[in-house]
């Protein structure tokens, strides 16, 4: 008779893709990408579905901790329109009861014969805490200038340091011209840290 381990991120995270994920991959207008970087790599959320919006699902499995939990929901709080916590059973009370209402929970148990069923607990709600400027640095530095190009700020103004220039985009833009900019320009990456995206 088999028996089971607990839950890995790896097992999760296939799961993810092949259940939950997969008619949003088929969208053309859609990208998901694994272990997106935030806040120019201050972390990482596991993976991010981006369309209309940048919807964030970070795992937490059995074998993990939640000890660096508060300091990646105020990355994610920052950086992230929308929230989803992928956890195993033994997170699920303790994640409920720290993540911000917005957020949305997805309970990952694994089944009798192995397999990850997940079962939503709580759905994702916009983020009203969401900071554009936060959010245009997944932008790197010369997509940024090539946008503010675009929309007439001349060039000395593009040699301003770095984060002028983001403050500076999000003048420029709304959020939803931000984020679809993102999603524009990450297509067009030929990579995402050497694995190919889900275009």
């Amino acid at each position: 008779m088999r028996t089971h381990t607990a839950t890995r991120d790896a097992d999760i995270r296939i799961a993810l893709h092949a259940k939950r994920l997969r008619r949003v991959k088929t969208q053309p207008d859609t990208l998901v990408i694994d272990e997106l970087g935030l806040a120019h790599a201050k972390s990482r959320i596991d993976v991010a579905v981006i369309n209309g919006c940048i919807h964030g699902y970070e795992i937490k499995s059995a074998k993990d901790t939640l000890d660096r939990f508060a300091t990646q929901i105020n990355i994610y709080r920052q950086t992230l329109q929308r929230l989803t916590v992928v956890a195993a059973p033994k997170h699920v009370v303790e994640i409920m009861s720290r993540a911000p209402e917005w957020c949305g929970v997805l309970a990952a148990e694994q089944g009798p014969r192995g397999g990850i069923n997940f079962h939503v607990l709580r759905n994702a709600a916009a983020n009203p805490e969401v900071d554009a400027v936060m959010m245009a640095h997944l932008l790197w530095r010369d997509e940024v200038m090539e946008l503010l190009d675009q929309a007439g700020y001349a060039p000395k103004e593009l040699r301003r340091p770095r984060k002028q220039l983001y403050e500076m985009l999000c003048e420029a833009m709304t959020l939803r011209e931000i984020t679809a900019s993102i999603r524009a320009f990450m297509v067009k990456r030929n990579s995402w840290r050497d694995h190919p995206a889900h275009a």
